[in-house]
């Protein structure tokens, strides 16, 4: 990779930005404003040439009209629509094709990833690191979203072999990062389970983070136990594995309740009554719905993969190079 800013983009008659700021937009209009200056003056300060890339994943409070504001006024700036709300792990990688940056920020849009520490990400990274991630250290949240928190970090790590603690999607990559991560073909998605995939230098750096700027979150419990569950269970087959195991466990019990019912029996010490077996039975039966379902789920999984049907579409795109033809060029470099 040669040095930042030196770059040209094909078809382009300026230098690829130094930096982009990628953001997915869902439930946060009141914060838009205020983010895109915080922006503007935290990458304005840090190098000469940026770009910022909204990517409005179908927002239901009306962010788009906010972002195509920006992006008229503002030459930096870079507004995305999908044509629906695809999620927004898909609005990331939309985002991440757009983008022309040397080097690439992420983060949300509700002012609880500080722009300001954008600094502190880029100079982490200028140290030899191809992905830095940003670990929070103070969640703005209660004390039931952030218990639940932390048992998903947990879990994750033991089910994917990470060592991640607590992190969103906050965090800058290198530009191969970028183009590594654009060859996933992955439908279920989860960005920081991807970045440890690719396996690059990573470093980590620690922020506080503050309360929402303003609104509510966009995962309400069903959102949250739906996320868990696809980073958790849908990333790896470690699941399955472990259903595995269990069988083998029951099978194993099964057989020591054999063994023992029919010693008792010759021995004329067995307990009158089924209620042991019939406990095992259930047990037994629920352990063997359970583990059918799992594997359905995973089925299902295979199912919408196989299909291959694009992971996000573009509605509309103000300001910049539309996404579709900065794809292209890069794919011809």
């Amino acid at each position: 990779m040669g040095l930042p800013g030196e770059r040209a983009e094909a078809g382009s008659d300026r230098a690829t930005p130094e930096l982009s700021a990628v953001v997915p937009v869902y439930g946060c209009r009141n914060c838009l404003e205020t983010l895109h200056a915080r922006l503007t003056a935290a990458l304005g300060d840090l190098v000469s040439d940026y770009e910022i890339v909204f990517v409005d994943d179908r927002s239901p409070d009306g962010a788009w009209e906010s972002l195509q504001e920006f992006a008229e006024r503002d030459a930096h700036t870079v507004a995305i629509r999908l044509s629906r709300n695809f999620g927004q792990h898909a609005a990331i990688t939309a985002g991440l094709e757009a983008a022309r940056g040397d080097w690439v920020v992420v983060l949300d849009c509700d002012l609880q990833d500080p722009p300001e520490d954008i600094k502190r990400l880029y100079a982490k990274a200028l140290e030899g690191y191809d992905v830095v991630y940003a670990q929070r250290r103070r969640k703005g949240t209660g004390g039931f979203r952030r218990l639940g928190s932390r048992l998903y970090f947990r879990l994750m790590n033991v089910f994917a072999g990470a060592s991640f603690e607590e992190a969103g999607s906050f965090s800058i990559v290198s530009r191969r990062v970028v183009e590594e991560f654009l060859r996933f073909k992955d439908r279920h998605r989860h960005y920081l389970l991807m970045l440890h995939w690719l396996g690059f230098d990573t470093a980590s750096i620690e922020y506080e983070q503050p309360a929402r700027h303003a609104g509510r979150s966009s995962y309400g419990v069903r959102g949250l136990v739906g996320h868990a569950l696809d980073g958790l269970f849908f990333q790896t087959t470690v699941l399955l594995r472990w259903v595995v195991l269990l069988g083998f466990g029951f099978a194993l019990a099964g057989l020591g309740i054999a063994t023992y019912f029919l010693i008792a029996k010759l021995t004329g010490h067995a307990a009158p009554g089924f209620t042991s077996l019939a406990v095992f039975t259930l047990t037994v039966g629920g352990f063997i719905i359970i583990s059918t379902g799992i594997t359905g789920l995973y089925i299902g999984r295979v199912f919408e993969q196989v299909r291959e049907r694009p992971l996000f579409v573009v509605d509309v795109v103000v300001g910049g190079t539309p996404a579709r033809a900065r794809a292209g060029e890069r794919a011809e470099r």
